[in-house]
């Protein structure tokens, strides 16, 4: 019984990390940029986009499609960093052990 009491301490105890590192990664950013830097994307650890930056040269309105595609990439490129990010921090926490339902 006392392993039992042990473990369920430590498994409270990795429960109020992680929830100081969501909410340490929700402040922590990445970037990406396609086009040369043309088109940015800023997103945080929360997989949401914080910011899209444009830059006016690559717009032209008889090419559209070519600015829909550079803003596919970098939102893209942003949230895989994103997750790339949490998955590192979270497995430093973890000792690189994989949980279920974690990430």
């Amino acid at each position: 019984m006392k392993n039992f009491s042990t473990m369920m301490k430590q498994a409270q105890k990795l429960q109020s990390k992680m929830m100081e590192m969501q909410e340490e990664l929700g402040n922590r950013t990445v970037s990406a940029q396609v086009g040369g830097g043309m088109v940015e994307v800023v997103a945080n650890g929360r997989q949401e986009i914080l910011s899209l930056r444009i830059d006016p040269e690559v717009v032209n309105p008889d090419d559209t499609e070519m600015l829909q595609d550079l803003i596919l990439a970098a939102v893209n490129d942003a949230l895989n960093r994103s997750r790339e990010m949490v998955s590192a921090e979270m497995a430093k926490l973890t000792g690189g052990m994989k949980i279920p339902g974690l990430f």
